[in-house]
């Protein structure tokens, strides 16, 4: 299995609904996989704000076709649920966000039983939990990461065995500079990132000035440089929010858009899980490689 397998064909199964008790909102996810291939390993993707199960397409399809099969669940931040930030449900949020990523992962054989038969296809050794922005924060949360209150002491352990590895685009910083705005509505993103011990890619942009930080885009690196080894941080050097629209094209948040610059974020954690889970470290060498990166576009640093 390789990440040049680009041409292969790929197929999506949604809506799946997993069982959820508590949620005020059927949980659905949607699958999408190689059409052929056998011990194919797993993402679970957490999207960020206000999206769905639809979103982040040119990022899900090249990860199916390098040979992944990837689950993405709708949270409830979605548009599609109308909760916004006055909503007082909008406060416990990020705990019903990683509340799915658990019950997807609990579910993961029903799952993919629904989605055309592929539980004897994937190896449920090999899972990795991915997030962009929101999201980000809520893989992190599934690979050690915790909450820190308001008197700095850090909350419960979110984490979950079956994953053992994972990816964060454009991660939330630590929480000692946020913008009163973020300090009111979020006040979620003082992420402790000191019992992060699963090995992670944090993906950051160069140019990603947070409204919701006083601090500049070294910000989005706080996942790689405030938790423990072993962690690789990519830094994408004209990147913003959006990392060139990889939750599509032309969508309206979309600052910076560069197709190559999705496709940059999209194999370099492929690459990078490929080379976690021991299945393959062609890709992530030649993404080392001083070479590669000689234009200056982006950097990579490994501890």
């Amino acid at each position: 299995m390789s990440s040049h397998h680009l041409d292969q064909r790929i197929f999506s199964v949604k809506p799946i609904t997993v069982p959820a008790p508590d949620r005020s909102a059927d949980l659905l996810v949607k699958v999408t996989a190689p059409l052929s291939g056998r011990n194919l390993p797993v993402i679970v993707f957490s999207h960020g704000n206000a999206w769905s199960l639809d979103g982040y397409e040119p990022l899900v399809d090249r990860w199916a076709a390098a040979g992944f099969v990837v689950v993405q669940p709708t949270h409830l931040d979605s548009r599609r649920n109308g909760i916004g930030w006055e909503d007082p449900r909008f406060a416990t949020i990020w705990r019903v966000r990683i509340a799915d990523l658990h019950a997807v992962l609990d579910g993961l054989g029903d799952i993919l039983l629904q989605a055309g038969g592929l539980e004897t296809r994937v190896d449920r050794e090999r899972i990795a939990v991915v997030g962009h922005s929101w999201g980000a924060q809520t893989a992190g949360a599934i690979l050690g990461t915790r909450v820190l209150d308001e008197d700095g002491i850090p909350g419960e352990d979110f984490s979950h065995p079956a994953v053992s590895a994972g990816a964060l685009i454009a991660a939330t910083g630590t929480g000692d500079t946020l913008t009163p705005f973020a300090a009111e509505h979020l006040p979620f993103m003082r992420p402790d990132y000191s019992t992060m011990t699963t090995p992670a890619l944090v993906i950051a942009g160069g140019k990603d000035q947070s409204q919701l930080s006083t601090r500049g885009p070294e910000w989005f690196t706080d996942a790689y440089h405030r938790s423990p080894s072993p962690k690789s941080l990519l830094t994408i050097a004209e990147g913003e929010h959006t990392l060139g629209g990889i939750a599509g094209e032309a969508a309206a948040e979309t600052t910076d858009e560069d197709p190559a610059r999705v496709a940059l974020v999209a194999d370099a954690i492929s690459a990078y899980l490929l080379n976690a889970f021991e299945l393959d470290d062609t890709a992530w060498t030649t993404l080392n490689n001083p070479a590669a990166a000689a234009n200056g576009m982006w950097s990579i640093s490994s501890k």
